[in-house]
């Protein structure tokens, strides 16, 4: 690498030969002095360069990146998006205290696929991860691709600490293994779901303190948040990646009485639990972001906040008793209900406080968001379908980050342009590689979101151009996919 040195105009190949004797450059004689001050500068500047220096005045020109995901938590069950019988105050306070966008989305209206794609940056239909990660005996053969690479290994190889604290879902297997996909710390679980008050030692999805079996747990929730606040709090010269993976509000429905008792007047007893659970969370949250306030972080933290999809509300998920009003549908299908979420971006003195974006964006923007935080150079060859929001994020840029997003599990597809959303859903069981033509597509929905939230007006009959049109850019996409790498009942 050629530093151009401030004093001379001349560039350094090697500053350390020419030590201990007068040189003249570009008009200056360099004296041993000079010369040290030089080679100084010119290796800091060397430092800062390199990718992965962990010199302290490297890692705090970097800020921390902190990603907090949701599970199965209903669209309408926050304060901000209209619920009134769980109060959220964190998790409000957290998503007022940036930007919060209304048109957010996860690829994947199902976990597993969600987060195959906030781990890659991609469509995880590329490299076929469009179903959950299959359970049972054969589920250490399936997980996230070894042929992708991870945020937390583009991360650690820049110099940063990672850590997972929850659900992982991307393979039981050691080489899925969070500490072998570029996570130096794990505290959590492999699979789809988990007891919040057992371990399960010996089953075939155990809560796993690194790779062994953990001690015990008292309310899982509860825990993840005292692992994440104990992460905080170590003193390190590195910046830390923290992927904190609530399992909350997933099934199995459980909760402590300390927060059943705060809801005596919801009667239904799943409604109930879920507004405990959904409680302890926020409460969780809440801690996390006061062990960034108290270690003074938060103006060097980029905090992420999403859930995995929509709350599951139809007969064959794993109905928990979410809501997902105003929007219609439900987990694993393409309606608004299953694909929207909540989503907010914080960072204290970069990103404004209290605005509301509408225009639509992905959880695959995360990965290419928190990297350019970082200061990582994207090559065209990773080939990320994610976007770096921060422009958008600091209002240098009032473009749309997205000009066209695209759904596909199984027998579900959907496509958003702009206002106009095309697609197919069905509430019977998932079935794979069903659209290869127009004609496949018959019958595909249209709605306008702008004017009709709830995708109740059905205008294919009166725009059959638009559906064509988007039918044929959805097609086109689609023949850019990979084969499903298990189908959706696993194997």
């Amino acid at each position: 690498m050629v530093v151009n040195c401030p004093c001379v105009n001349e560039p350094h190949y090697s500053a350390e030969s020419n030590i201990g004797r007068n040189i003249r450059l570009g008009g200056i004689v360099m004296t041993r002095t000079t010369r040290v001050v030089c080679t100084l500068a010119a290796t800091l500047v060397l430092l800062f360069a390199a990718p992965g220096a962990r010199t302290p005045a490297v890692a705090q020109a970097r800020p921390n990146i902190v990603l907090i995901v949701t599970d199965d938590m209903g669209y309408g069950d926050i304060g901000l998006h209209g619920g009134r019988d769980i109060p959220t105050p964190n998790i409000d306070t957290l998503m007022k205290s940036g930007t919060r966008f209304t048109d957010a989305y996860v690829t994947g209206p199902f976990c597993s696929p969600t987060r195959a794609g906030l781990m890659t940056g991609k469509y995880q239909q590329r490299f076929g991860h469009e179903f959950n990660v299959p359970g049972g005996p054969a589920a250490a053969e399936f997980g996230l691709p070894l042929t992708e690479t991870t945020i937390a290994d583009r991360l650690k190889a820049a110099g940063y600490r990672t850590a997972l604290f929850g659900k992982w879902h991307l393979g039981a297997g050691e080489k899925f293994h969070p500490q072998s996909r570029g996570f130096d710390e794990f505290f959590g679980f492999p699979g789809g779901q988990h007891s919040y008050t057992e371990v399960m030692a010996d089953g075939p999805n155990p809560i796993l303190d690194g790779r062994k079996p953990a001690a015990g747990v008292t309310y899982l929730t509860d825990v993840l948040a005292d692992r994440s606040v104990e992460f905080i709090q170590r003193k390190s010269a590195a910046p830390f990646l923290l992927y904190l993976a609530f399992n909350a509000v997933h099934v199995p429905m459980q909760a402590t009485d300390k927060y059943l008792a705060r809801f005596p007047n919801i009667a239904d007893p799943q409604r109930r639990t879920y507004a405990a659970m959904l409680s302890a969370m926020d409460d969780a949250i809440g801690r996390v972001m006061a062990a960034l306030r108290s270690q003074q972080l938060e103006e060097r933290t980029l905090v992420v906040f999403f859930n995995d999809n929509g709350g599951p509300t139809m007969e064959g998920t794993t109905i928990n008793g979410a809501t997902n009003t105003p929007l219609r549908g439900s987990k694993r299908q393409t309606l608004e209900g299953g694909i929207r979420v909540p989503f907010a971006f914080s960072w204290k003195g970069t990103i404004p406080a209290g605005r509301v974006d509408r225009r639509p964006i992905i959880q695959l923007d995360v990965l290419p968001t928190a990297l350019a935080a970082a200061g990582i150079t994207v090559p065209p060859a990773w080939k990320l379908d994610g976007v770096n929001l921060l422009p958008f994020l600091t209002g240098k840029d009032q473009g749309r980050p997205h000009d066209v997003l695209y759904w596909r599990l199984g027998n579900h597809m959907a496509i958003r342009s702009g206002d106009w959303k095309l697609l197919r859903t069905s509430e019977g069981p998932l079935v794979t590689g069903v659209f290869d033509s127009l004609a496949s597509l018959a019958g595909a929905e249209l709605y306008n979101l702008a004017a009709d939230i709830g995708e109740t007006k059905n205008l294919a009959a009166s725009e059959p151009a638009r559906v064509r049109d988007l039918a044929e850019t959805w097609l086109r996409w689609n023949g850019e996919l990979a084969k499903p790498l298990w189908g959706p009942g696993g194997g």
